[in-house]
Parts: structure tokens; sequence; C-alpha cells
């Protein structure tokens, strides 16, 4: 089974960040109802390794806190692969994110070991990176819009997903959620 951690988003970011892809000239958007914060992709799993994983996360404690969503940008620097709004990494998060981490790992799951940049995918562009025209106008709207700034995002849980690939793009489904402290 394809899984994820992830933080999911209100309703009230999801739409204003809807709103924000309606004027992203070039990319393909991510469905607003699939727009999250991902803590760990753990790729194809088997069902017991995630039933092992939920009755870990199941017991753990963190705090609860506000998410900072601002900035957009994406890997790759000129010619990016995907575009995302950037979350701040305030200690709350960057604790969650360690502390799912080490579930993760004691499940069995190899996760990658890479710098946590959490952000929120807006568009990806798949194969075909933006070029010539496409590139002029993905770096003006940069240019007009990157310095875009949610309001504060409260995170009170974070969830384990279910991720089913069809032709029509991802459907998540929610597997379980694990409410934080206060």
């Amino acid at each position: 089974m394809r899984a994820f951690i992830a933080i999911a988003l209100p309703d009230s970011a999801r739409a204003a960040l809807a709103d924000l892809q309606a004027r992203l000239p070039v990319g393909r958007p991510v469905a607003e109802e699939n727009l999250h914060l991902t803590l760990a992709f753990l790729d194809d799993q088997p069902p017991a390794v995630l039933e092992d994983l939920h009755d870990d996360l199941s017991g753990l404690r963190a705090p609860g806190f506000d998410l900072t969503l601002a900035g957009l940008g994406g890997p790759g620097g000129a010619a990016p692969a995907l575009i995302w709004i950037a979350a701040d990494p305030s200690p709350p998060l960057v604790q969650l994110h360690a502390r799912v981490e080490a579930a993760v790992r004691r499940a069995g799951i190899a996760l990658p070991r890479q710098r946590f940049r959490p952000h929120v995918t807006l568009a990806r562009f798949g194969r075909r990176r933006p070029g010539g025209g496409e590139q002029v106008r993905l770096q003006a709207f940069l240019a007009a819009e990157g310095a875009v700034r949610l309001d504060p995002v409260p995170v009170r849980d974070f969830a384990l997903w279910q991720s089913s690939l069809h032709r029509d793009g991802p459907v998540y489904e929610e597997l379980a959620r694990y409410p934080l402290q206060g």
C-alpha cells in the first residue's frame, strides 16, 4: 500500500492556495483536496508494517502549533520540477517531523537521509520542465506572487494516508488521525 504521513490543511488554507494556483501560468496544479504538508513519504508498504507504525504513532506525544506558510519556490533553480509554498521550520514542526521519522524507522521503513524542507506542493511540471515563454511567465508569476503569506494555520493533528494512483491523478484516503496536545 502506497502511504505517507502528513498534516492536512483546513478548508480556508486550501481555498487560499487554490486561488493562488489559479493564477499560476504553467504546471499541473495539485488538486485542492490533496494539498497537505508531508512529514514522511513511506512509498509502498505491507499492511502489517503500517499497522505497527500506526501503533507507534498512536502513542506519539507532541504539542499543537500554528503553521506559517509563506514564500513560493521549488527545487531545481530556474527550471524547477515543482512549485511550493514554504512552511516555516518552527521548532514544534521540526520536532514533530523528527518524532514521526523515528517512528517510521522503528517500524522498519527505510527513509532517505535528506534535509527536511517543509512545504506544500502547489503544482508539478513532470518530465517537461518550463522552458522559453513558459519560463518567462513562471518567473513573472514568482516575482509578483513569491512573497505570499497565508494566515497562520492551526495544527492540532496529523494523519496516515493511503495514496492510490489514477489516470486523473492521485486519490488520498485518510487511514488514521493522530491528535497533538494542547
